[in-house]
């Protein structure tokens, strides 16, 4: 994909290396008060006053141990928060995916405004390891995933090394799908498709949930497609990205995910579609370019 030179988006986050809060308490995790306890298993008056007296001397050097205890990650002045430097690699991977991004606001703003709509534009943020959302917490093995909750994208971009060494999906278009297919997530839920589909589910059968879920999911690979149909009419394709992103989407079907694990598919246990489906679909959506042609949810998948 030709990227190098073009608009990055701002709406990013970057959480990715970041460590604890430290200042002059020495080094470690997050500082944690004591807990002594006394008989009972209740806190001893002297435990107590102690606790008073570190709240209020940290209260006056400016410091909110509530804030610290409770995980906000914010640190007081005069402090910093510990982030190790991007590699010369993983600044151009962040590079490259804020130019992705930028280009699937431009796709989808444009969409909209000639349906008569307005988009928001999600906030994509980069991640190492675990990271906090609206949704909850999440640990890089889930994968990147999109939270509804807060509107935001969430990556860690090592998933991109998993995704080429372990599931053989290389090449930067690859990449670009990943990034595509979660910014569909946002745009059914600005459609309002994942409200409804999350109250259908409520009460349905594990096996009506699944079904839903990979219509769900189809429809953002569809929706990847729809991106990378005005990606190439910008004259940004090069060859062989097409095949790169119809690979990707090959490789991370659940059959062939199922295969690789255990050895054995699970059909009423999938919940992202087949190879062949999320090939087929993210297909018909690079070869439509039209919200239409991805109704997963009225037309056989």
């Amino acid at each position: 994909m030709e990227w190098r030179g073009r608009r990055q988006s701002s709406n990013v986050e970057d959480r990715s290396g970041q460590g604890p809060v430290r200042g002059g308490f020495g080094r470690g995790g997050p500082i944690r008060l004591p807990m002594g306890t006394g008989r009972g298993g209740g806190l001893s008056i002297g435990t107590i006053i102690f606790l008073v007296v570190i709240y209020f001397v940290f209260r006056a050097m400016g410091i909110d141990l509530m804030q610290v205890l409770d995980g906000g990650g914010v640190a007081p002045a005069g402090y910093e928060q510990s982030q190790q430097a991007d590699t010369p690699e993983q600044g151009e991977t962040k590079a490259f995916i804020r130019t992705v991004l930028a280009e699937t606001e431009d796709t989808w703003n444009g969409i909209f405004q000639a349906n008569g709509q307005t988009y928001r534009e999600p906030t994509l943020v980069f991640f190492t390891g675990a990271v906090q959302s609206a949704c909850g917490q999440a640990s890089a093995a889930s994968g990147p995933f999109y939270c509804p909750g807060d509107q935001k994208v969430y990556l860690d971009t090592t998933f991109f090394d998993e995704l080429s060494q372990r599931f053989g999906a290389s090449g930067d278009f690859a990449q670009a799908y990943v990034v595509a297919h979660e910014v569909g997530h946002h745009v059914q839920n600005l459609l309002g498709t994942l409200p409804a589909v999350t109250e259908q589910r409520q009460g349905a059968s594990e096996a009506d949930s699944n079904a839903l879920s990979v219509r769900t999911e189809l429809q953002a690979d569809c929706y990847a497609g729809i991106w990378g149909k005005y990606t190439q009419q910008k004259g940004l394709l090069e060859q062989g990205d097409l095949e790169e992103a119809l690979n990707a989407a090959t490789q991370i079907g659940d059959d062939t995910l199922q295969k690789r694990t255990q050895g054995y598919v699970v059909p009423e246990s999938f919940n992202h579609g087949t190879s062949q489906q999320r090939a087929t679909w993210f297909k018909r959506g690079f070869d439509s370019g039209q919200l239409s042609a991805c109704d997963t949810f009225n037309n056989p998948v």
